[in-house]
């Protein structure tokens, strides 16, 4: 068979016709799909965390859902007319969808507007990432949630040596023993947390380790140190490699320095006045180390309530969240904290019950910034806020929102003609 030179094959003239009439269908088709309309939607599942992240709903047009969003943003803007606030970001997931992102007032007195893109701090909020990446590692077996901290070279000491048998559960769902934020004064005025941590041991114990719920920052730090000893990482490296980086969070980081290289980040404020800026809590990462949008936080919430199963599976959420202490009221006097019912605290996760539904979430507070997640595991439906100022508003406005999502009727728990007064201990919500 002689050879076919493919420059010089002679094509007969139907031939011609039949490619020529084949090319004009696959423009026409190519016209066509570059100019179908664009659909919004959420992060989803995906291997590796590669699924594109689309705009997030940030217009009144994109916001869809069952859930009167209109409405919602009538009640934040009224919120704003508070002088307590100062910048809030917003984002609602309904049924697992991303389907509301807003920003309100400005990142400082005369600074840009709160969109998307601004960086806030997660302060407390950031102990859900300790406890979900230490029942990771528990998950691939680097080690066990009942390995005492004996198992591990750490700073701690608690009275009695009671370090040696407290298991890395204890020390995550709040049950050192230790009297509510142990010596957080002293990292304030800016003492190393492992000085610190090595100080407990003078203290007296205001119950047995292991049987109550007592909230720490500095002691529950410790798990940091255990962390690298498992990974041989630091701890924010650790979870930017397992978790951050899977779930596609680009915009989340550690640190003073994280927040600060944003492009927009959020100032500190009290009542509209700036207020000097406090790295004291960066310097117990595990505790309040974490910075992001509102959309990463949103992703963050999608990823616990099991959307991405490739990251977070099943059995480690339900160790996360799963209540292992009864609590004291979440919000302390404020108004929302009365309709919080059997509060229990799981590894840096709280839970309890509003009016008969089972949610889960966190909220956090240091000087000038607050945050808040909250949702319901069952219809994967909840809202994460993010603000720059001391304001107890956004806490109280979780419960309105949740009776808006079931159809309820209306109770004013901004109130919001008495005003937001100033913030407590007891108040912060950590």
């Amino acid at each position: 068979m002689p050879k076919i030179d493919p420059e010089r094959v002679e094509v007969s003239k139907p031939h011609r016709i039949w490619v020529a009439v084949g090319a004009a269908v696959l423009l026409l088709l190519l016209l066509g799909a570059m100019l179908l309309p664009r659909t919004t939607g959420r992060l989803t599942s995906a291997p590796h965390g590669l699924a594109a992240a689309p705009a997030p709903p940030e217009r009144p047009q994109d916001w869809r859902g069952d859930i009167d969003y209109r409405g919602v943003d009538s009640r934040l803007r009224a919120m704003m007319t508070d002088r307590s606030m100062q910048g809030l970001a917003v984002a609602v997931v309904e049924k697992g969808r991303l389907s509301f992102v807003q920003g309100y007032g400005v990142t400082a007195e005369g600074g840009a507007p709160v969109d998307a893109r601004t960086v806030f701090r997660w302060a407390s909020l950031s102990k859900t990432v300790a406890g979900t990446l230490t029942a990771r590692l528990a998950a691939d077996g680097a080690l066990s949630l009942q390995d005492p901290l004996s198992a591990f070279d750490t700073s701690l000491k608690l009275p009695g040596d009671a370090q040696v048998g407290l298991t890395l559960e204890q020390l995550l769902s709040q049950r050192t023993g230790l009297g509510r934020n142990a010596y957080d004064g002293r990292l304030e005025d800016g003492e190393d947390p492992n000085v610190i941590r090595g100080s407990f041991a003078a203290l007296k114990p205001v119950c047995p380790p292991g049987t109550c719920h007592t909230y720490q920052n500095i002691a529950y730090d410790t798990i940091t140190e255990v962390i690298h000893a498992r990974t041989g990482l630091d701890y924010a490296e650790a979870v930017k490699r397992r978790l951050f980086e899977p779930l596609g969070m680009k915009s989340t980081t550690f640190g003073e320095a994280g927040l600060k290289s944003s492009a927009q980040w959020a100032r500190p404020t009290r009542h509209g006045r700036a207020l000097p800026f406090s790295d004291a809590y960066y310097h117990v990462p595990a505790a309040a180390g974490v910075n992001s949008t509102i959309v990463d936080l949103a992703i963050w919430m999608q990823a616990q309530m099991g959307l991405r199963p490739d990251v977070l599976s099943p059995s480690v959420l339900g160790e996360v969240q799963r209540s292992r202490v009864g609590t004291g009221r979440p919000y302390g006097r404020l108004n929302i904290a009365r309709e919080l019912k059997g509060p229990g605290y799981g590894l840096g996760m709280r839970s309890f019950t509003y009016r008969g539904h089972d949610l889960v979430g966190h909220s956090g507070g240091v000087a000038g910034y607050r945050a808040t997640m909250m949702f319901e595991p069952a219809t994967r439906t909840g809202i994460v806020m993010l603000w720059n100022s001391d304001a107890n508003l956004p806490f109280r406005y979780q419960a309105e929102f949740f009776d808006r999502v079931y159809g309820l009727p209306f109770t004013d728990f901004l109130e919001l003609d008495r005003g937001d007064p100033m913030p407590s201990g007891s108040e912060l919500a950590d």
